[in-house]
């Protein structure tokens, strides 16, 4: 396990590649961007946008996946206003003993802000039991609806005949995750490369006896399909020179976005402006703490640090102090609604803990063998 020597990126990341020796493709991809002309850039989008075809009947002009949240929310209206398109904001929603509060007012803020929401909500019985075997053979109660909320806009898209998708950030420059990278940094046709949606990533829900018509919808779309209706999915974050977490939630809280006010403790959320419409996420981060070294705080700090906000020493105590920490009642809600003990639920934890990063002692304490920052082949 090996640190980025800028931020605190960790190359146990999936999907990750330092391009440079001790530098992540994050804190590379900032360093090559500050020689971009992103007026040039966007120009270029509005000559990308031209080349699509118009139909007089069609109402709208692309698609924006949303959740209601910071990014969402920020896209659809710089869409709307920036560019003079008309979106179609797609959102997959959780049942109702997931969603919060926070994110259904979210989403309806959108519809206040005089924008069309087209909303799906897949079968409740079938998502409850997909959320309890994706917790079960994963560690992540999340594998089947990522599937699900990735898949929903292409599927719209090539069902309502938009070939614009917008989708928030490239998760190469991001977070690190290089599958996704195009020759072209805005093209995000190579989402399907994700390890959420690569190939083969629904064969776990058909040997548990789901009928292709079940998890249609989880189905991401072919390149075939893909270029049969002409799709293309640009990455707004490409266009930007300011993307990240805190300014996304800037432009968008007097916009009317509601956050979260839960303890840093409980959620990992340094500003509680992430995962706003549901909670379990927190115990997710956990999760991923557990088998990556990185968790929520880390997703926070290192973007702080990348923009000068933030000194590195002040990221790792929060990161020392923080990731993967994780709420009880979280837990309890999550235990409840898939049916088990806290019992079962923290011996999947342990049976997730990358024991080369973490010991467990006979308390069943899980503490780090590496030094954060520093890593554990230093």
């Amino acid at each position: 396990m090996n640190y980025c020597k800028i931020c605190l990126n960790v190359d146990t990341r999936p999907g990750s590649k330092f391009p440079e020796k001790n530098l992540c493709s994050p804190c590379y991809y900032l360093r090559e961007n500050k020689k971009v002309d992103y007026n040039a850039r966007l120009e270029l989008l509005k000559e990308l946008i031209k080349t699509f075809p118009k139909f007089p009947r069609r109402r709208f002009d692309c698609i924006i996946g949303v959740s209601g949240g910071k990014d969402s929310t920020r896209q659809a209206i710089w869409i709307r206003d920036k560019l003079k398109l008309r979106p179609l904001l797609v959102s997959l929603t959780y049942p109702p003993e997931q969603i919060t509060k926070i994110g259904a007012n979210n989403l309806s803020n959108l519809i206040k802000l005089g924008f069309d929401v087209h909303t799906l909500t897949l079968s409740p019985v079938t998502w409850k039991e997909l959320a309890k075997a994706s917790f079960f053979k994963y560690g992540n109660y999340l594998k089947h609806s990522e599937c699900a909320i990735l898949a929903a806009v292409p599927r719209l898209a090539i069902r309502y005949r938009i070939p614009i998708i917008f989708w928030g950030e490239n998760p190469a420059e991001t977070f690190g995750d290089v599958r996704t990278t195009a020759s072209k940094g805005y093209n995000g046709n190579n989402l399907k490369y994700m390890n959420t949606v690569a190939g083969g990533t629904l064969d776990w829900i058909k040997e548990i006896g789901y009928s292709f018509n079940k998890i249609f919808p989880f189905e991401y779309p072919s390149s075939e399909e893909f270029e049969k209706h002409k799709i293309q999915i640009f990455y707004l974050s490409w266009f930007w020179n300011d993307w990240s977490i805190i300014n996304n939630a800037n432009y968008s809280i007097p916009e009317g976005l509601e956050i979260r006010e839960d303890s840093l403790k409980n959620t990992q959320d340094l500003w509680g402006v992430f995962s706003l419409d549901e909670d379990w996420v927190t115990f997710n981060q956990m999760f991923k703490y557990y088998k990556y070294g990185f968790g929520r705080v880390s997703d926070y700090v290192n973007e702080e640090i990348r923009l000068g906000r933030m000194s590195r020493k002040e990221g790792i105590k929060l990161v020392e102090k923080y990731d993967g920490s994780v709420g009880d009642k979280y837990i309890k809600s999550f235990c409840k609604y898939i049916g088990i003990k806290k019992k079962e639920f923290w011996d999947v934890v342990y049976s997730y803990v990358n024991t080369d990063l973490f010991q467990i002692n006979n308390k069943k304490k899980i503490t780090r063998k590496f030094k954060v920052g520093i890593g554990i082949n230093e």
